[in-house]
């Protein structure tokens, strides 16, 4: 059962309304319970992720500390994301969907107001929204949502800080502002707002953001409630973790990603996440069987890489978990811990550059770019990604990437841990939801009001629906979900989705509650359902200010 906060405060309201003697009124009050305080929230992104990696959703990576919290609350399987970074981030910032928050795309100015770039003054945080209740507010690690990093490309039109953290809410907050970074030298590395640079030798990113959440817990000392949003790097490209790290999964992928991946779907049947019935994307034809790969130990190693990048950040959850419990807060935090998209197929090449590409290493060893088998992945003077074939076994089982809105694009695993506020344990939920419902989510476990218009400024209503009532296996009531990054589009109704690749890519039908992993197109044979589900997201568009693709 889930205590809820809006419920109760609803209850006292009604009760002390009804006419009554003095003695009557004090009974009265005597038999409302207490509104219980409402929760800290502890909301924890991985960046650039698969469905199955982690261990309580079916992978060989080791999270102890994710599996712990799965154990003690409800995992999620039908959870969406947005398919891309910076959208993502946009959408489960504001409860909108991207383009509405002004972040259609990715950090350039498109002209348009779905496409700016940067948040839009329309929206509101969930850092805002919940600081105006009365929560303490704090962050650490990437931001992602501003174009404003002049400072760093050297362009003084674009050195506003309007849009970052502490003007969005945040109180505290330590991480960076751009959409990746070497691990050992991130670039746009601030805290507050001013930039930083790493504080020694040893540092590591993964680590000093777990480090500055931990802290952030165990410094607040306040009888306030707290917002803590904490936004990993990991494991985004570059490949880059402590040797140490590494060592710990050598071994682990020497079988290689076909067996690996049937190991992984069994596990996920078997714990209930996949249908049995459900049959699994096959291999990804541009993948090589792996008993033809060339470079078999390189190969290898690149998984390796990303997996010590992952359980590098399931340790600092553990950090952050044990400061909840040291400060007797644990029971009454709601912790929920999602991915930003699906698995990234990008393979870094030598031709790469950017901001986020150093040249060289602090101590001026030259980095090595791009994919190149006779170097081996994880130092600092290194950068390189682990590529198609391991994000098609990081998607399991399900078909295309980040960047794409097919289901391995898009889906997330989603946990939800509150043990003062949720008393299922261990269990399964498999409503479908979408980013946008974090944003109503903290609204009604906090009791915090949404305002209509902030400054002036009218402000965008909430898209999403609040999860409470799931957290119990009631279901999540809405018309649908919507999807569109880049072209690609799709629109999800109860257990139908259409979904195309590109402006001018046909749109496809799948039936989710009989093939998840979206093997048999039914367009074909239901030519009405797709004209109506079509007119359904063309509808969306237009009112979301979604622009064709390419923008012109």
């Amino acid at each position: 059962m889930i205590r809820r906060v809006w419920s109760l405060h609803l209850l006292s309201t009604a009760a002390l309304a009804l006419p009554a003697t003095a003695c009557q009124e004090e009974e009265t009050k005597a038999q409302v319970p207490e509104a219980p305080a409402p929760p800290n929230i502890v909301l924890i992104m991985a960046d650039d992720m698969g469905y199955s990696d982690i261990g309580c959703f079916g992978g060989e990576i080791r999270t102890p500390h994710l599996d712990r919290l799965a154990a003690g609350g409800l995992r999620f399987t039908q959870f969406y994301n947005t398919g891309r970074c910076c959208p993502t981030r946009a959408s489960l910032l504001t409860g909108l969907y991207p383009h509405q928050a002004g972040v259609g795309g990715m950090m350039h100015d498109g002209g348009h107001d779905g496409y700016r770039g940067d948040l839009s003054p329309n929206c509101l945080t969930i850092a805002e929204v919940l600081r105006d209740a009365g929560y303490a507010t704090y962050m650490a690690g990437k931001w992602h949502v501003t174009k404003q990093i002049g400072r760093w490309y050297g362009m003084e039109d674009f050195n506003s800080q309007h849009n970052w953290p502490l003007q969005r809410g945040f109180e505290r907050f330590f991480g960076i502002l751009h959409g990746a970074a070497s691990f050992f030298d991130p670039v746009t590395l601030i805290r507050g707002n001013t930039p930083v640079a790493p504080a020694d030798e040893d540092f590591y990113f993964t680590d000093a953001i777990s480090d500055a959440a931990a802290h952030y817990v165990r410094a607040h000392d306040r009888e306030a409630p707290f917002f803590l949003y904490v936004a990993y790097t990991a494991p985004h490209w570059p490949l880059h973790a402590p040797e140490e790290d590494v060592a710990r999964c050598s071994g682990r992928y020497d079988e290689g990603w076909d067996v690996l991946r049937e190991k992984r779907h069994e596990r996920m049947v078997e714990m209930g996440i996949l249908e049995a019935e459900w049959e699994p994307q096959p291999r990804d034809p541009r993948v090589k069987p792996w008993e033809e790969v060339r470079h078999a130990a390189w190969q290898a190693r690149r998984m390796e890489v990303y997996a010590a990048q992952v359980e590098s950040m399931d340790r600092g959850i553990g950090r952050l978990l044990e400061a909840l419990e040291e400060t007797g807060r644990l029971d009454d935090t709601l912790v929920l811990f999602l991915a930003d998209n699906g698995g990234c197929a990008e393979e870094v090449g030598a031709n790469w550059g950017g901001l986020h590409i150093p040249t060289q290493t602090r101590d001026g060893r030259p980095v090595a770019r791009g994919n190149d088998p006779s170097v081996m992945p994880g130092p600092e003077e290194t950068y390189q990604s682990y590529g198609q074939p391991w994000a098609n076994l990081s998607n399991t089982p399900f078909r295309e990437y980040k960047h794409w809105v097919h289901e391995g694009g898009i889906a997330t695993p989603l946990i939800v841990h509150w043990p003062a506020g949720i008393e299922a344990r261990g269990e399964l939920r498999h409503q479908p939801g979408h980013l946008i419902d974090v944003m109503a989510t903290c609204v009604g476990v906090s009791g915090a009001a949404y305002p209509q218009e902030r400054g002036g400024r009218a402000i965008t209503p909430m898209e999403g629906r609040s999860l409470g009532g799931a957290f119990e296996g009631e279901p999540v009531e809405r018309e649908a979900l919507y999807w569109e990054h880049e072209g690609n589009r799709a629109v999800r109704v109860g257990r139908w989705k259409l979904v195309a690749k590109g402006r001018r890519g046909p749109w496809e039908l799948y039936d989710l509650e009989v093939d998840r992993a979206e093997t048999r197109d039914l367009a074909r044979e239901q030519p009405e359902r797709v004209a109506e589900l079509a007119a359904r997201w063309t509808a969306w568009a237009n009112r979301c200010r979604v622009l064709p693709w390419p923008q012109r």
